[in-house]
């Protein structure tokens, strides 16, 4: 995966910049006759075979959630515990690390536990969920909330690969090399930073994978005591969800996967997406401010070479460089309610003054004010690296500009370079091309596919239902802006998918919400 695909924080991130808050609503068309989705069985903890009964069996200690470095503790509704898995499931009787666990108890007659992963790799569940219960507050009703911090992430084992110091020097790193000189430094920060992920990681960065999540997943749904999975993925989460069904068709319960990822692309072709779906949403954009795309994307790209030559200066002292400065551009697409500030931003920079593109890119950053940064990124680029085995060269990456600029004259040459600095030199092979998600036998999954999202495009979510098979993925369209649907404003999806989750009811496939 490429590093914009983000997470729910990053809405939040945008949103908050932006002081906005919502997208458009929308009404739905093409209703149809919903058809019933099998009722979730009766809660048991299904055994799983060749699994260890200390792990099957153990009992969650629920208790008072601790505050997280610089942000308070979560409610009293909020509880944590941790969660023993193996640390190589090829080998279950081994070492065992601890996953983190959230949850806030179903408030009326109970179906289960719904687990939320909100993407990335690499976002936080123990942070994000209790932000995100407002949201979700329909579903409390029938479950449990409960999310997690993946293996890797946050206080799982999370993974660290370099100091502040020293993410605040590689800021200075073009991302988009235009000499020997620029490319050599390019490959040789890509390489410091997989070697200091190896020196942090140690043993753990060959087990971050995805089906090793997914594996940890379904010990969660059983200690848990839920005989089906009942699941809400979003943006990368939604390749998580489409893992589990292929590893466990027959213990799918109601999943809603939302900001579907293409699982059919490899890492060029995640590159190549995101080059459409960030040149489709700044279009978008363009449009919303009375501006011609072309036209527009040509003035943001020529804004980009400045920076490229000379970088701006900040209120912070600070100078946003060109990446940054791209950084936050991209942030800024992830929601509408954002929009607004970028046009405030890019007017300023036109201006001389990078403070407010800087403001967007350290939110995307997880920087604070006293210069601390998050880890998410890290854990990200360990997870996808382990998952993705496609190895772009220097020369690779070279040979895609051409076709990247046409894409996307402003997203197109970071993109193509990424190819082959994300996982350059990478201390752990890759394990697969693409994804395998193939579920026969699985219960309906509902997809929901954004037209206007920048990260994980709309034709992801057809895809995804190709491949999970017939009868199996489910598709339903919102005419939106933004990175996700639901939550996002409209009725149509946020009652859509309350219906399929709390009452069983699946849509048409092919509803679409405008």
């Amino acid at each position: 995966m490429s590093r914009l695909t983000q997470w729910a924080a990053a809405l939040a991130a945008a949103v908050l910049l932006a002081g906005c808050s919502g997208g458009p609503s929308g009404a739905g068309r093409d209703e149809g006759k919903g058809r019933s989705a099998p009722a979730p069985a009766p809660s048991a903890t299904a055994l799983a075979s060749g699994l260890p009964s200390s792990l099957t069996s153990q009992r969650l200690d629920w208790g008072r959630c601790k505050a997280a470095a610089g942000s308070p503790a979560p409610g009293g509704d909020w509880q944590c515990a941790t969660l023993e898995v193996p640390l190589d499931w090829s080998r279950p009787d081994g070492e065992t690390i601890d996953l983190a666990l959230i949850r806030a108890r179903a408030t009326g007659r109970r179906i289960g536990s719904l687990i939320f992963n909100f993407g990335g790799p690499g976002g936080s569940g123990v942070d994000t969920m209790p932000s995100y219960g407002s949201v979700v507050g329909a579903l409390r009703q029938r479950y449990d909330l409960v999310s997690w911090d993946p293996r890797g992430v946050g206080r799982s084992k999370g993974i660290r690969c370099r100091s502040d110091r020293r993410i605040q020097a590689a800021e200075t790193v073009d991302t988009t090399p235009d000499t020997p000189a620029e490319e050599r430094a390019y490959f040789q920060d890509a390489a410091d930073f997989g070697q200091g992920c190896k020196k942090a990681a140690g043993k753990l960065l060959a087990h971050v994978s995805t089906t090793d999540t997914a594996r940890d997943l379904d010990l969660m749904r059983q200690v848990l005591g839920d005989s089906k999975l009942h699941y809400f993925g979003f943006s990368y989460g939604t390749e998580l969800g489409g893992v589990y069904a292929h590893l466990f068709p027959r213990r799918v319960g109601r999943l809603v996967l939302d900001a579907v990822v293409d699982p059919t692309a490899d890492s060029v072709g995640h590159a190549r997406n995101q080059a459409r779906g960030f040149q489709r949403a700044l279009n978008g954009y363009l449009k919303s401010t009375g501006q011609d795309p072309e036209q527009g994307s040509r003035k943001i790209a020529a804004l980009l070479e400045r920076l490229d030559a000379e970088p701006l200066p900040t209120s912070s002292g600070r100078k946003l460089t060109q990446t940054l400065a791209f950084t936050g551009i991209a942030l800024a697409l992830y929601s509408e309610s954002s929009w607004p500030a970028l046009t405030l931003a890019l007017s300023a920079a036109e201006r001389g003054d990078g403070s407010a593109l800087l403001a967007f890119a350290d939110a995307y950053n997880e920087r604070d004010k006293s210069g601390r940064y998050g880890t998410t990124t890290h854990s990200q680029r360990a997870i996808s690296c382990l998952d993705a085995k496609q190895r772009p060269t220097p020369e690779q990456a070279r040979k895609l500009l051409p076709e990247f600029k046409r894409i996307s004259p402003v997203f197109g040459p970071f993109m193509a370079w990424d190819t082959a600095g994300w996982c350059h030199a990478w201390p752990v092979p890759g394990q697969h091309d693409t994804p395998p998600v193939s579920a026969p036998g699985a219960a309906p999954i509902l997809l929901i596919g954004n037209t206007g999202d920048p990260a994980t495009p709309y034709e992801g979510a057809r895809r995804m239902a190709d491949e999970l098979g017939k009868g199996v993925g489910v598709v339903l369209t919102w005419k939106g802006q933004g990175h996700g649907a639901y939550g996002s404003g409209s009725d149509c999806v946020d009652s859509t998918v309350n219906a399929y989750l709390l009452h069983g009811t699946v849509p048409k496939d092919g509803k679409v919400c405008s």
